[in-house]
């Protein structure tokens, strides 16, 4: 069976340091205010008092979030001039030279890992450093971790390893584009929607 490269994320570890995302935009040389690696903060719960006595039902934990090289990529679907290709080993690229800058993918990717470039006119995003991994080398975020919380590898090989769950408050459900992403959550992650847990940091991401 041929390879498909995905991406591991342990929010149980992750400290929200942002290291992967700097990381990123140091590796690519990103223009200030592109992100192509994210670090949500998700947040919810409170306060309520049981006789007297204040308990709380805060729900915090972090989403580091790249693009996820979906098998069914719905920023390839949308494209209309076919500038987003999916290589056999699974990583989804897009020809910058080939993008007109409609911006249709960007709109179109549930998980908002599409953005314009205002230097280039075109979109980018992850690119899964796939010249390091044909070299035999790792992506920038995973090798930047200081917490381990992120990894990559063949995405049956994760799933054996670390189950194979892919949603967390506040990604969309994987059923929209099967993306290559497995999950270990963080102790809270069950309370989130009930906590009405959501991103804290928008102005950021």
């Amino acid at each position: 069976m041929a390879i498909r490269y995905g991406f591991f994320f342990d929010a149980s570890a992750c400290t929200g340091c942002k290291a992967c995302q700097m990381a990123c935009k140091d590796r690519h040389d990103l223009a200030a205010g592109l992100l192509w690696r994210r670090v949500y903060e998700v947040a919810g719960g409170g306060w309520r008092q049981e006789d007297g006595i204040w308990v709380p039902s805060v729900v915090a934990y972090n989403v580091s979030l790249a693009c996820n090289h979906c098998q069914n990529p719905a920023c390839a679907l949308s494209c209309p001039v076919k500038a987003i290709s999916r290589r056999d080993d699974g990583i989804v690229l897009v020809d910058a030279g080939a993008c007109i800058g409609c911006r249709y993918c960007e709109w179109a990717c549930p998980y908002g890992a599409l953005r314009f470039d205002p230097r280039t006119g075109a979109v980018s995003k992850c690119t899964f450093c796939h010249d390091d991994i044909d070299a035999g080398g790792r992506p920038a975020c995973v090798a930047a971790c200081p917490q381990r919380a992120l990894d990559f590898g063949d995405l049956a090989g994760l799933e054996e390893k670390h189950g194979r769950v892919r949603e967390i408050v506040p990604l969309p459900a994987p059923g929209l584009t099967d993306p290559a992403l497995v999950i270990r959550p963080h102790r809270d992650a069950g309370r989130a929607a009930a906590a009405g847990a959501a991103v804290a940091n928008w102005e950021e991401v």
